[in-house]
């Protein structure tokens, strides 16, 4: 099975050429797939494939002992790699899924100022096409437990969300990719979209955007369409049915007001101090993101973004950084995806045309 992991995360994913500089990174616990995918990589002609390993505590220990020096300073390889290389990987394989929870709100304001600027140069090459991406997930304890699943349960929830037990895993993403063109190229053709639930009813503008086919190559497993609205054209109310999970905290209920593009009231019924922290950071309070996940595989929450946000049936929205190649300006060290449920009377309108209803497209 990671044999047939490697080959789809080199071979359709990053579709690695010879002579690319490849770097890599992820956790120690991730070494059996990280050996088939160093083979793979090699194999398709990478002239580099270099490799942040990450240990335990890693980063609880440098935000707990390091000095503002260490913690304002911005990672080299890190910071070299978004500028230099060809392909990036994250392999996701934690030890801890609450390790960087000890940090003071001081300090994680100064380690979000450190890694900006690798973050930008991360989105930019990601927009202009000179760096090919992928994050995918590397089935751990941790990871296993957050989704009150076994190990052998989550190693099979994973590959499954993958089309790793497909015969051609490749050729089962290639027809994801056409059905969501389809909806992709309507989706491109309207200039304004409106998410409406029994506790939502938000409008925003695509106007000069484009919607973009999220297809498996830069997240696998993927499944959503999204887009990045027009900054100043978001209005009304959404409320996040799922609980939302960021830099190990944890929010429920989440309700955010919205006039011309800035978020201007939210709720929380629990974690809204940890709101109020975040929509303190610049640009947090606009959003970067609109999306509509399509992987019905992901039937469950795992309270894991790479996997909750392609949840089939929902819809979901990021506060902070836009996405630069659809057309988004926003810019922030936060890039937050909170999900809310459609399958239960949910609409989606384009152009005030109904065009998805209770989790599922109406349109081909």
């Amino acid at each position: 099975m990671l044999k047939r992991y490697a080959q789809l995360l080199t071979q359709y994913c990053l579709e690695v050429k010879p002579g690319d500089k490849v770097f890599i990174s992820t956790s120690m616990l991730a070494e059996p797939l990280l050996r088939e995918v160093y083979r793979c990589m090699l194999e398709a002609g990478a002239a580099v494939v270099d490799c942040d390993l990450g240990f335990r505590e890693r980063e609880r220990l440098l935000m707990e002992f390091g000095s503002e020096a260490a913690i304002s300073t911005p990672p080299t390889l890190h910071s070299m790699a978004m500028e230099q290389y060809d392909c990036y990987l994250n392999i996701r394989a934690p030890y801890n899924l609450k390790e960087s929870k000890g940090g003071t709100p001081e300090k994680s304001k100064l380690r979000q100022a450190a890694v900006a600027p690798a973050q930008q140069a991360y989105f930019r090459r990601i927009a202009d096409g000179s760096m090919r991406r992928s994050l995918c997930q590397y089935p751990t304890q941790a990871s296993a437990q957050e989704a009150e699943m076994s190990l052998s349960e989550y190693e099979d929830f994973v590959f499954n969300a993958c089309r790793l037990n497909e015969p051609d895993p490749i050729a089962a993403w290639l027809e994801v990719r056409k059905m969501q063109q389809s909806k992709v190229d309507y989706l491109n053709k309207c200039k304004t979209v409106r998410y409406v639930n029994g506790e939502t009813d938000i409008r925003f503008s695509t106007e000069g955007r484009t919607w973009i086919n999220s297809d498996g190559r830069s997240n696998m497993p993927s499944g959503e369409v999204f887009t990045s609205p027009v900054e100043n054209s978001v209005n009304g109310t959404i409320y996040f049915s799922y609980p939302g999970i960021y830099q190990g905290r944890e929010v429920e209920n989440v309700r955010l007001y919205v006039k011309d593009g800035v978020v201007e009231k939210w709720e929380a019924t629990r974690g809204k101090d940890f709101l109020d922290y975040i929509f303190s950071i610049p640009g947090a309070r606009q959003f970067g993101e609109a999306a509509i996940g399509t992987n019905y595989r992901i039937n469950r929450m795992t309270k894991n973004i790479l996997f909750d946000e392609k949840i089939g049936g929902t819809i979901h929205m990021a506060i902070g950084q836009s996405y630069l190649q659809a057309g988004g300006k926003n810019e922030s060290s936060i890039h937050w995806d909170m999900i809310t449920d459609m399958t239960n009377g949910g609409q989606i309108f384009a152009d005030d045309t109904l065009i998805y209803e209770n989790g599922n497209f109406i349109i081909p």
